[in-house]
């Protein structure tokens, strides 16, 4: 793994990996809508139009410009012959906002861009059968309230993983396994506790109180009535007395584990692989007793798109078990392909990243964009991703 995240550390040092994604605060798209617009989905593959443009996080549509001895992409091309055109996106926001010019055939979209995307219309169903590598993505990223509509998938699932509960154990000694011990605020270490900075971790507290305070009755952690985002925001008011820094861009993260700033927060799989890697510092990590939340990339496909079938045949490729394997292993998450862990570099990769166990995936709520009519079908009085924007400015003052 050392090679792998010195790797990852030069593709994603200028941005936050995966959703520093929702760390800005564009409130378009904060989901009042009932029912996505009627599109139907593309019915049978033509032939590729010779070119691809694609909105991708650093570090899944590498072209070798980065690493000579990563490249994905110029292989994909000679395949195809479509020519791919990549524009890096920084953030989820800065996604939904660059596939709502039409200018873009595709999107690897987090699960708090999903949605948004898909009720304004911006993306189109996808046709899985016309996905072969589909077949034998893990069922338990299949039709998902973040990348699926009544039974209609939205895109092909990409890869995937947890926000763990990190620690230096040279100085928290008790090795929690829980959230608890960040909620309230962790007094102990007060000015040493981490977060992740983005509304979407309002549902980490969520989370949390689902199963310390049953009473208030959250189900879902991304379905949120007025008054249990209320318990969350006060939650996590208490505990940014205790908060030393708030980080999106993962490399911070690793630096402050490093010097001693941080000694205990969220945090992600491969950040502890660097720390460990480099043995500067003794940290564990657990997903906790109530669960975390966590992330499922997702390739779209734009409903303005200009090359849907070079669009098809790149999400057939990105998701093939080789170059699912070599992206999972460059970027540091478990691979969406089942087949993928027979070509890691590493044997011990998918294990380390439970690529494969529905168990620890079934323990993940995983990042979907907040709506007004709730997300797990409970109603339409849940709080949309604008509130949770404005309570986010508040909570960090």
């Amino acid at each position: 793994m050392r090679t792998t995240t010195r790797r990852l550390g030069v593709a994603l040092a200028a941005c936050a990996a995966l959703v520093a994604a929702c760390s800005s605060s564009d409130t378009s798209g904060g989901g009042s809508s009932t029912a996505p617009p009627k599109m139907e989905p593309l019915s049978a593959l033509g032939q590729g139009e010779g070119q691809l443009n694609l909105i991708a996080w650093p570090g899944y549509a590498e072209d070798g410009s980065n690493d000579s001895e990563v490249d994905w992409v110029h292989p994909f091309e000679q395949k195809t012959g479509c020519k791919v055109n990549i524009k890096i996106g920084n953030t989820s926001d800065e996604m939904v906002q660059l596939m709502r010019t039409g200018q873009y055939d595709g999107v690897s979209a987090s699960g708090d861009a999903t949605l948004r995307l898909i009720y304004a219309g911006d993306v189109a169903p996808v046709n899985t059968a016309l996905v072969p590598n589909y077949a034998t993505i893990s069922s338990f990223l299949k039709d998902k309230e973040w990348n699926s509509v009544d039974g209609q998938m939205y895109g092909i699932p990409h890869g995937w993983g947890a926000n763990l509960l990190m620690y230096n154990t040279d100085v928290v000694k008790d090795s929690p396994d829980t959230w608890g011990a960040v909620f309230p605020g962790a007094p102990e270490y007060k000015g040493k506790v981490t977060a992740y900075d983005s509304p979407i971790y309002i549902a980490d507290a969520a989370l949390y109180l689902s199963k310390a305070k049953p009473e208030l009755g959250i189900k879902n952690p991304y379905a949120l009535t007025e008054d249990q985002l209320s318990a969350a925001v006060d939650l996590l008011k208490e505990q940014h007395a205790n908060i030393g820094e708030y980080w999106s861009d993962y490399t911070k993260e690793v630096q402050a584990f490093e010097s001693g700033t941080s000694v205990i927060g969220t945090s992600w799989q491969v950040i502890a692989n660097m720390l460990t890697s480099d043995n500067k510092v003794k940290i564990a990590t657990v997903l906790p007793k109530e669960g975390s939340t966590g992330w499922s990339d997702t390739w779209m496909i734009s409903s303005k798109a200009k090359n849907p079938n070079c669009m098809y045949q790149w999400m057939d490729w990105i998701t093939s078990p080789e170059i699912n394997a070599q992206v999972a292993e460059y970027f540091g998450e478990a691979p969406a392909q089942t087949k993928a862990c027979e070509f890691t570099t590493d044997k011990t990769f998918c294990e380390t990243y439970h690529a494969t166990d529905p168990g620890y995936a079934e323990k993940i709520s995983y990042w979907t964009t907040p709506q007004k009519q709730c997300v797990d079908g409970s109603g339409d009085n849940c709080t949309a991703y604008d509130e949770w924007v404005d309570k986010w400015q508040q909570i960090k003052g």
